[in-house]
């Protein structure tokens, strides 16, 4: 697929992708909160105490860090291979990632899943916005990125239902056994259609790789029996050897590890070497190396030294985690060592000029500030739930932000339509200072504000509000570079969104948390007060009264936000040619 379609659009099979593509995004993007319901039953088999929530943080900041890191890496290779290569693989990856983690025993097996299942699930966006790309004109693309970023936040909204229903119907590992096949299922539709629609070349001609089949399919096979290590197998006197360990206590130098090594070391072997291999590793190796291997790498770390530093702190109590600061420190360095490097290259990671043009690099710092804003929603509006009229349940306060992310994509679709008459400036300046009236009606909550109707006008608000910017703040990037580096340029917009969010619930949170402790500041400690008098009745009152003034200011935090990604997306998206040009303007334009 080399370049948009032209004035038509694209065909019945092409459109049939397209829809694939979304619903693969919108289930990777489910996979983000399904987790969410499973945490506390991860944790129990791990091995962690339902008290120490903190130690379980890798396994959210896992699948982020994957997500992020690898983002523009994959974006640069879908310029380079293709669309389709890359969605089948970024699906293939996310559906083993599901493996994994259905398979885990212990922490480091849960995280080292969730990466995967990031990597591949993060893969998926910018392809999709670039096949967007391919397959439609500028003037008529607001539609279809509304529509995929649409499905993209219904992902969002049924990712918590979805979890509920599996989980009271199995285990947690049920979750991810669904991923596995919706995720296996997914790719060979979307490869099938590729190819029925000539968008994907069809396979070389060759023989089948049978032996990098039985080497692969031996591999799983031995790895499941090595994480699983099923109760009767292991209480067996003969087959049970293969679980007692040669050294030590773990379970990798056990015959049945050292064999599943082995395996794997042979299914390496086999697709690197095989004139046609079942998966060709030496393709993806070489794509990787054209993308930029070494600055993709620079830009992982300078970008996982974010993530971690704030994805792995406790929001309510800290900015960063216990070393933020050498992450960041980190961070810093690898990306002082990445602007050296794209200086350099001859083929950098981000093609020279790519995002020169105002409403390109100006899409990326928009939608910076608009995860700034979005994070406080996310996070902040069930906190303030559970700090006023839900307590106690975490499920009520989940479904009072339900309300906010169901206007979402109503949002998104309106703000596609919208884009091709108005332009992305205007219609990005409306969404998001409708966000900001949002969370200024917010910051104006009481005690028992959630208990009445008028709780849903803020909140629809904002999520309509957030809707709006999606489509546009794409359709800008998109339309303001060439088709070669779509897939580097969608990247890098998410990209900047994400880090928005981590960098934004610190800021918030920092201001939030000193409006908090300013109200503490003259009450006297709980023991003194609370000896079983009234009087502790009213010190919890006013405990509570200083959390409302946190989640306060964090609400204005967020509307200033908002406010600054309206005034940006009206000063640089002036020049991005996103709106149809209809039959009177045309006609007048030819004289």
């Amino acid at each position: 697929m080399t370049g948009a379609r032209g004035e038509t659009g694209p065909g019945r099979a092409e459109g049939l992708l397209l829809a694939l593509a979304a619903v693969a995004v919108a289930f990777a993007a489910a996979d983000t909160y399904v987790v969410v319901l499973a945490l506390p039953d991860m944790m129990t088999d791990a091995g962690i105490p339902i008290d120490e929530l903190q130690r379980a943080a890798p396994i959210v900041s896992g699948f982020l860090l994957g997500y992020v890191a690898m983002l523009p890496l994959i974006g640069r290779i879908a310029d380079l291979r293709g669309r389709l290569p890359v969605l089948v693989a970024g699906l293939v990856l996310f559906a083993f990632g599901s493996l994994v983690t259905t398979l885990a025993y212990d922490m480091p097996s849960m995280v080292a899943g969730r990466f995967l299942q990031g990597v591949g699930g993060g893969g998926l966006v910018p392809a999709t916005l670039a096949l967007v790309a391919d397959l439609y004109p500028p003037h008529r693309r607001a539609v279809p990125l509304g529509v995929v970023s649409a499905v993209q936040e219904i992902g969002s909204v049924v990712g918590p239902l979805l979890g509920a229903v599996v989980l009271a119907l199995a285990d947690w590992r049920g979750i991810f056994l669904l991923n596995l096949a919706v995720g296996l299922a997914l790719a060979a539709a979307v490869r099938a259609l590729g190819r029925r629609s000539g968008s994907a070349p069809e396979p070389a001609p060759g023989r089948f790789d049978l032996l990098g089949a039985v080497f692969g399919t031996a591999t799983l096979l031995l790895g499941g029996l090595l994480f699983v290590r099923p109760p009767d197998v292991l209480r067996d006197l003969y087959w049970g050897q293969l679980f007692i360990p040669y050294a030590g206590d773990g379970r990798w130098l056990t015959p049945l590890g050292l064999a599943t090594v082995a395996a794997a070391l042979l299914t390496l072997a086999r697709w690197l070497t095989a004139r046609r291999p079942l998966v060709d590793l030496r393709g993806w190796w070489g794509a990787a190396r054209e993308a930029d291997l070494g600055g993709a790498t620079l830009l992982a770390i300078a970008l996982g030294g974010v993530v971690l530093a704030f994805a792995t702190a406790d929001p309510e109590i800290q900015v960063f985690s216990d070393r933020g600061w050498w992450y960041l420190l980190g961070s810093g360095l690898a990306g002082a060592g990445f602007v050296v490097h794209l200086r350099r290259a001859q083929a950098p990671l981000l093609p020279r000029g790519a995002l020169r043009r105002t409403p390109a690099w100006g899409a990326v710092l928009v939608s910076f500030f608009v995860g700034a804003a979005l994070i406080a929603a996310l996070i902040d509006i069930p906190l303030f739930a559970r700090t006023t009229v839900h307590p106690d349940s975490q499920l009520a306060a989940a479904l009072v932000l339900l309300r906010f992310l169901v206007a979402l994509p109503v949002g998104a679709v309106a703000g596609g339509y919208l884009t091709r008459r108005l332009g992305s400036g205007p219609v990005t300046a409306v969404g998001m200072a409708s966000a900001a009236v949002g969370f200024w009606l917010m910051s104006r909550w009481e005690f028992d504000s959630l208990e009445q109707w008028t709780a849903t006008i803020p909140l629809v608000l904002g999520g309509l509000g957030f809707g709006l910017a999606l489509a546009p703040v794409n359709a800008a990037v998109l339309a303001a570079t060439e088709h070669a580096v779509h897939g580097v340029v969608s990247a890098m917009v998410v990209v900047a969104r994400m880090v928005g969010m981590l960098v934004g619930i610190s800021a918030l949170t920092t201001l939030g948390l000193r409006a908090y402790y300013a109200e503490q500041a003259d009450l006297p400690p709980a023991r003194e007060v609370c000896d079983g008098s009234t009087r502790c009745a009213e010190f919890t009152d006013l405990i509570r009264s200083a959390g409302i003034a946190q989640e306060h200011t964090v609400f204005l935090g967020a509307a200033v936000c908002a406010l600054v990604a309206a005034g940006l997306a009206l000063l640089l998206f002036r020049g991005a040619d996103t709106r149809e040009i209809d039959t009177a303007e045309s006609l007048r334009a030819a004289g």
